[in-house]
């Protein structure tokens, strides 16, 4: 726990730019510009770094449990807005398309509150499995993201890719499924999202 903590630090922000001002205060020392007290200085550039530079703030994508229909359509197009400008294109472009999924079944739903397994799968992914997933993601420090294998030779990116296009061929199906009533397909389908999704932690194993 604790040296996943230290990677998470040193993939930070703060600390790059941290890392980037006391290299800045070496070359200032080797090239001559500064002499005494140049490790004070060079320790003072990286703390001022670290303390000012803005750590990576969280984002709160929960959604509302109780929702209607026309809610909850809302509040899928507020997610995707929320995420546009912090995730890779080909992210934001899953993404798009399980929104596009779900909302193509809401207007066959009368109630999505109501106890149906099929508006139960729905319900799922749309409040719980996808928002907490870009979550997971978004809490990490961008270059620890990007750079750091988290599972498998894969950084969290790739694996938030994976699991993405996992859920996006799911929903596609689970779409087929409710407008074909296969009642037992769904119910594979549902188990299936549950297994893999209960947790959406991409540090998970690491």
């Amino acid at each position: 726990m604790r040296s996943q903590q230290l990677l998470l630090f040193l993939y930070s922000t703060p600390n790059i730019v941290g890392s980037a001002l006391g290299l800045a205060g070496l070359l200032l020392y080797f090239t001559g510009l500064i002499s005494d007290y140049w490790f004070f200085i060079v320790a003072g550039l990286y703390a001022i770094g670290v303390l000012v530079t803005p750590a990576n703030q969280p984002v709160d994508l929960h959604l509302r449990n109780q929702l209607s229909v026309e809610e909850l359509r809302a509040e899928l197009e507020q997610l995707v807005r929320a995420i546009r400008k912090k995730v890779p294109p080909e992210i934001l472009a899953k993404v798009e398309s399980i929104k596009t999924s779900i909302v193509s079944i809401l207007p066959t739903i009368v109630d999505v509150n109501a106890a149906d397994y099929n508006i139960h799968v729905i319900r799922q992914t749309a409040l719980d499995y996808l928002p907490e997933t870009l979550e997971n993601y978004l809490k990490l420090p961008p270059a620890y993201a990007n750079l750091h294998p988290v599972r498998n030779g894969k950084t969290a990116r790739q694996l938030l890719v994976d699991q993405l296009e996992l859920l996006d061929q799911q929903m596609k199906e689970v779409v087929q499924d409710i407008a074909r009533n296969d009642t037992q397909k769904l119910l594979a389908h549902g188990r299936f999202l549950e297994s893999k999704f209960r947790k959406g932690d991409l540090l998970a194993g690491a």
